[in-house]
C-alpha cells in the first residue's frame, strides 16, 4: 500500500528520536497493509526503520533463547534444527512448539520472510501466534524507553486486549527471552480455525513444569492471553471450573473467525485434550498437533529463509 502521508524514513533504534506521528518499522507486513492510519487515529508522518539495527535474530545460552524483536518467522522456524551449541531438541522438548506456532500464520513466503516476532507481538491481535508461543513459554519482553531506561514485562501481560498492549508512546520492544526452565517442559499444542487454512479461532498450549504442575495458556479464543497455573495436574472438573472462573464471557473474542460461544466450547474441549495428553507418561503418546495445517514442509524449505515457497498455500494471516 502507498503511504502518502510519510515524509521521512529514519534508520534508528533509539526511542529518544520518536515523536508524535512516528511508527516503528520492522518487517512492515501489517504496517503496509493497513496504510498510513495503521492502528491509530492520526496519519503517520515518519517511519523509524529498524532494518539496520544488527540485532542477532536468535541468541541461545544456558539461560534460554533470546529472540530479537526483528527475528523473522523464517528464522524462528529454522531454530529447532540447530538450537545452539550443546543444546538439542531432547534437552528442550518445548522447541516442538515453534513450528506449529509459525505454521499458524498460514502466510505466504513473502510474509514468512519479512514478518517479525516483535511485530506480531506489537500488533497484538488475538490470533497472533508469536504471542501464543512466547506467552506459553513464560517469555519476558524487554522494552526500551525514550528516557534511556528499559523495563521487562511478561509476554502474558504484554497484550492487554484486541490490538492493545502495554507499550507507551515511543517505547520499543527490543527482545523476548524464553527461559530454559520453560523450554525444558513437556508441552502440548491445540489449534482450530473455522475454515481450511484460516486464521486461528482457538489456540491453546499446555506444559508441565519441572515440579509436575500444569501451565495452560489460552490465546486466539480470547482478546488477550489468559494463563492458568496449577501446582499439580488437575482433574477434568477442576480444569473446567478454573477455565470458567478465569475467562468471563465478555473476554472471548467475537469476529468473523468465530463467535464467543464456539470459542468457549472449543477452549474447554481443547483444554481437556491437553490435560489428557499430559496425564499420560512421556513417550507413551506421541505429541499431537491439531489444526488445519498442510503436510510437513520439505527440509530445504524449512531452513532456507530466502527460498521461495510457492508450493505452499499463500493465504495471509
Amino acid at each position: 500500500m502507498d503511504m502518502n502521508t510519510i515524509g521521512a524514513v529514519v534508520r534508528t533504534a533509539d526511542p529518544a528520536e520518536w515523536r508524535d506521528g512516528d511508527a516503528w518499522l520492522a518487517g512492515g507486513t501489517v504496517l503496509f497493509s493497513y496504510g498510513s492510519l495503521a492502528f491509530g487515529n492520526e496519519p503517520l508522518r515518519r517511519l523509524l526503520d529498524l532494518g539496520s539495527t544488527g540485532w542477532p535474530a536468535v541468541t541461545v545460552t544456558e539461560e534460554g533463547i533470546e529472540l530479537a524483536a526483528t527475528c523473522t518467522v523464517a528464522e524462528l522456524y529454522a531454530l529447532p534444527d540447530e538450537p545452539g551449541p550443546g543444546v538439542h531438541p531432547g534437552s528442550w522438548p518445548a522447541l516442538a512448539l515453534f513450528r506449529p506456532c509459525c505454521d499458524s500464520f498460514v502466510a505466504s513466503f513473502k510474509v514468512w520472510n519479512m514478518s517479525t516476532v516483535g511485530g506480531n507481538l506489537c500488533t497484538s491481535l488475538p490470533a497472533g501466534p508469536m504471542i501464543s508461543l512466547c506467552a506459553a513459554l513464560d517469555g519476558q519482553a524487554t522494552i526500551l524507553c525514550p528516557g534511556g531506561d528499559s523495563r521487562t514485562v511478561p509476554v502474558a501481560e504484554f497484550v492487554t486486549g484486541d490490538g492493545r498492549n502495554c507499550l507507551a508512546p515511543g517505547e520499543l520492544l527490543r527482545s523476548v527471552l524464553l527461559p530454559a526452565s520453560a523450554l525444558a517442559s513437556r508441552a502440548a499444542f491445540r489449534r482450530l480455525s473455522l475454515s481450511n487454512l484460516g486464521r486461528s479461532g482457538v489456540l491453546l498450549i499446555g506444559r508441565l513444569d519441572g515440579g509436575g504442575g500444569l501451565v495452560l495458556t489460552v490465546t486466539a479464543a480470547t482478546k488477550r492471553p489468559v494463563q492458568l497455573r496449577f501446582d499439580t495436574l488437575p482433574g477434568a472438573d477442576s480444569l473446567a471450573g478454573a477455565l470458567e472462573a478465569a475467562i468471563p464471557h465478555a473476554l472471548y473474542h467475537n469476529d468473523i473467525h468465530g463467535l464467543p460461544a464456539w470459542r468457549k466450547d472449543m477452549t474447554h474441549r481443547m483444554a481437556e485434550e491437553i490435560r489428557a495428553e499430559l496425564s499420560t507418561p512421556a513417550g507413551d503418546t506421541p505429541q499431537h498437533v491439531s489444526g488445519d495445517f498442510w503436510p510437513p514442509r520439505a527440509p530445504a524449505l524449512k531452513t532456507a529463509p530466502n527460498t521461495p515457497r510457492n508450493a505452499f498455500p499463500t493465504e495471509a494471516a
